[in-house]
């Protein structure tokens, strides 16, 4: 009954009947833009851009803007879209995914809708696997774009700043998909609104979309930074924090939980750290390690709030009981806790930055792809990217012999029949394509080969380039090719002279793969254009997929027919059992990419909320206003963490104060006797307001535009520091998460819930952070900008790094604050000239 109704209401009847009205409006032009000279023609790429700007939209535009592209395709490359060309990139204009054979042409499909959108100036980005590809198709069809007067750009690994900014910055750029996210991750990461390289993601079309955007999906892209010194410095933090003892180096308030250095423990960590002001930027690692150990010592008790076991340190659920495996402290605490504990010291490399490709590419205005296989995982495109998948008829009909699956009892029978068959076709000179899902599998057919004295070519997804050549040759008379079913994806075999006459290209399978889409990607390279061809699969019931779905069955059926090893069980009904057992396990795949998405979904939100603060502080030439606001935020934080009863007498005053001194204001400021007396408004009101006076004196001292750019200096680094170890903490999270389904709790609403009070608590830690340095750091004139960790960009597909210029080092004469003044005076230099500057 579905099938009748799917039959009757066929969504892609519906689609190709409105792209067959749009190709019918375009070759209506064809005879008017023919008759255009080459001047009169590129004029139309400037009128276009005109029109678009004073409101006309791109959908009226379509058809003008197809038939300029068509007919200028035929004057530079000698090529002339045909009728379905035309469908299919109209289905890439529409934001869907083409579905074209291989062998259509999809290169020159997507000219027509890349040059469409490009016209809006807002740039449109063609993503193809490799950086092979997309050099190849940005020099091959830059030529039109360019002869049409718009600007192409290659974005390549290994580019510098000012060259991928420029790249970016043409109406038309080339990139393959791992490089469009890094670069969108390091864009968050630089340090001048001037390094960011991308402009705001507008048109993208994707090429062999099913590859990105489905079989990489679940393979995020990393950006991390080398953090071996942390280990290290969370050591020396340890070691310094045993020698101090309570009340006389720092204070704790049972109450919060707060524990802080005194004037005395601060001098005594510069003294023992050979530096002068412990607030200083510059240290702001070093402060932080030195106040996690403190908590870790004073605040988290082992057997209490955690446990060691197997040299690891396990949370304790505070109000369960449970150990919280996979669970980590998020901020450093967890470091400074196996310091403590004499272990050794996880994450020395931490990841700085990380997106999907799914989220990634939901981050375009527009989307499109093409491949030629999608319509199996046509519920994921559109579930997850918002795309349909259109399927375009071929230019001529398909002619190809698509054989029945062979099936052997054993993987050894099946690899004797595939080199047997190979020596049979390669006798009359048939070209043969054998495609292996495994590189072992290659070498195993490779070794028959070479016994039977066939010369052939070897190839296994290493070199794009010298791939793409040989698969190109692979339609040669008498070429044998074993190739992964992925190796020189997107290159056109084309039949060589008498091949036809032979039956085409065979492609020979030599296992099924768990994907319906990679084995007809794989069959559809034999048969383009109308071309004869044939696709048979060879099976053994001791492949994977065979001995995961019912290979039981079929082995008794095989036994009781007397089938030994040299003859294989060919039969309608064993194909259609492995598309089952296909079916589910891409349904398997579906859900376990969907899930990837749910728990990423988390971690998006808080990036993109991040991101947004971090741009504003590079966008805003004054970031006073920001400032001033987490300085009211962590005082009224402070107060009210210190006034928690009803009646004053149970406020902790005394506590209180040694935060404020410790963290917001010199000693001096504020005393005990300031504070008694007041209500809780007025106590938060009147530290607000003495904080904010030293911040102006502040400023008088350094002149207002220094100040600025102090501001942007702690805004950034805080922001980076946090985020980063936010970023940890969340993945040592999502790590663990899966235990709690064993207590009946759903594993994606705690991650969720966690996530959210983690986050809340890194926010919070921003506003403290950036309050403390703003108000207690003495400003020196080296001021600069600087990343928290060098950065390395980490994909199992390709890897690159981030090579940064080094500046100058400016070296300055300072004195430190507890430093005798060299007046004379036998006084500190704080309490002397120091103070005397400090006024001034």
């Amino acid at each position: 009954m579905l099938g009748v109704l799917n039959k009757v209401f066929d969504p892609n009847k519906r689609d190709l009947k409105r792209l067959e009205k749009t190709a019918d409006s375009v070759e209506a032009l064809a005879s008017r833009y023919e008759a255009l000279s080459d001047e009169e023609l590129k004029a139309k790429t400037p009128e276009f851009i005109e029109r678009h700007a004073n409101g006309e939209s791109l959908d009226d535009l379509l058809p003008e803007a197809f038939a300029t592209v068509r007919e200028a395709a035929r004057r530079v490359l000698g090529l002339y879209p045909f009728r379905v060309q035309i469908m299919g990139a109209a289905a890439l204009h529409g934001g869907n995914i083409a579905e074209m054979k291989t062998g259509e042409g999809k290169t020159l499909t997507s000219t027509m809708a890349v040059y469409l959108n490009a016209i809006t100036k807002k740039g449109a980005h063609v993503v193809t696997v490799n950086e092979y590809l997309a050099s190849r198709d940005a020099t091959e069809m830059g030529e039109l774009y360019e002869w049409l007067g718009l600007t192409v750009g290659l974005n390549q690994s290994g580019l510098t700043k000012e060259e991928k900014r420029e790249a970016y910055g043409a109406d038309i750029t080339y990139s393959t998909n791992n490089e469009l996210g890094f670069d969108y991750l390091r864009d968050n990461m630089v340090l001048y609104k001037e390094h960011v390289v991308q402009r705001p993601l507008h048109y993208a079309v994707i090429d062999e979309v099913d590859s990105i955007l489905i079989d990489e999906a679940r393979t995020p892209l990393i950006i991390s930074g080398q953090a071996a010194k942390s280990a290290q410095l969370y050591q020396q933090a340890n070691a310094f924090v045993r020698m101090l003892s309570k009340e006389t180096d720092y204070s704790h308030d049972e109450t919060t939980k707060g524990v802080v250095l005194t004037e005395e423990g601060i001098e005594k960590a510069e003294k023992a750290f050979n530096i002068d002001n412990l607030f200083d930027i510059s240290h702001v690692r070093l402060n932080h390690a030195i106040n996690q150990s403190l908590k870790a010592h004073v605040t988290m008790h082992l057997d209490v709030d955690y446990v060691v076991q197997e040299g690891e340190v396990i949370i304790v659920d505070q109000f369960t009981g449970r150990l919280m495996k996979g669970r980590r402290y998020s901020d450093g605490l967890h470091q400074a806790i196996e310091a403590k504990e004499g272990l050794e010291i996880q994450n020395e490399s931490m990841t700085m930055a990380t997106i999907t490709f799914q989220n990634y590419f939901r981050r375009y205005e527009k989307l499109s792809g093409m491949t030629g296989t999608a319509k199996t995982e046509e519920e994921e495109f559109r579930n997850i990217y918002n795309m349909d998948v259109v399927s375009i008829p071929t230019n001529k009909p398909v002619i190809r012999d698509d054989r029945a699956d062979l099936i052997y009892a054993t993987i050894d029978g099946k690899y004797k029949a595939v080199a047997e068959d190979i020596r049979e076709r390669n006798k009359k000179g048939q070209p043969v394509l054998v495609g292996t899902v495994a590189i072992e599998t290659s070498e195993i057919i490779s070794n028959y080969l070479t016994k039977f004295g066939i010369r052939h070519s070897v190839l296994n997804a290493k070199n794009h380039g010298t791939e793409a050549e040989i698969i190109q040759h692979a339609g040669q008379k008498g070429a044998v090719t074993i190739a992964t079913n992925m190796a020189g994806r997107g290159t056109d075999i084309k039949l060589g002279e008498g091949v036809t006459d032979l039956g085409g290209l065979a492609v020979i399978g030599t296992e099924r793969h768990e994907s319906r889409r990679i084995d007809n990607q794989l069959r559809g390279r034999s048969g383009r254009q109308g071309d004869p061809g044939v696709t048979q699969f060879y099976l053994s019931l001791e492949d994977d997929l065979m001995r995961r779905f019912g290979s039981d069955s079929m082995r008794s059926m095989m036994g009781r027919l007397g089938m030994d090893d040299s003859q294989p069980l060919q039969s309608r009904m064993v194909s259609r059992a492995v598309e089952s057992a296909q079916k589910r396990v891409e349904g398997n795949n579906f859900d376990a990419r969907k899930r990837l998405l749910q728990y990423d979904d988390v971690l998006r939100q808080q990036r993109e909320v991040i991101y947004k603060e971090r741009n504003e502080v590079l966008e805003t030439e004054n970031m006073r206003q920001l400032v001033e606001d987490m300085i009211r935020r962590s005082i009224q934080r402070t107060v009210q963490a210190h006034t928690l009863g009803e009646s004053q007498a149970e406020w902790h005053l005394k506590p209180m104060l040694d935060v404020i001194h410790a963290n917001y204001l010199p000693e001096d400021r504020i005393t005990l006797a300031d504070l008694e007396g007041k209500q809780q408004e007025e106590l938060t009101e009147f530290i607000q307001s003495e904080a904010l006076r030293y911040y102006d004196e502040k400023e008088e001292a350094l002149t207002p535009e220094r100040m600025r750019e102090f501001e942007k200096v702690v805004l950034l680094r805080t922001i980076d520091t946090k985020w980063t170890d936010h970023i940890d903490a969340m993945d040592q999270l999502r790590q663990g998460i899966h235990l709690r389904a064993y207590g009946q709790n759903d594993p994606l609403r705690e991650y969720q819930n966690e996530g959210f009070a983690m986050f809340e608590a890194m926010v919070e830690s921003i506003d403290e952070d950036v309050a403390k340095y703003a108000l207690k750091s003495e400003i020196q004139s080296n001021l600069e900008r600087q990343e928290v960790a060098k950065s390395q960009a980490v994909n199992p597909k390709e890897e690159g790094t981030e090579k940064k210029k080094r500046k100058p080092v400016k070296k300055v004469m300072t004195i430190g604050r507890n430093a005798l003044c060299p007046c004379g005076s036998g006084k500190k230099f704080k309490n002397c000239h120091g103070a005397e500057a400090a006024q001034q």
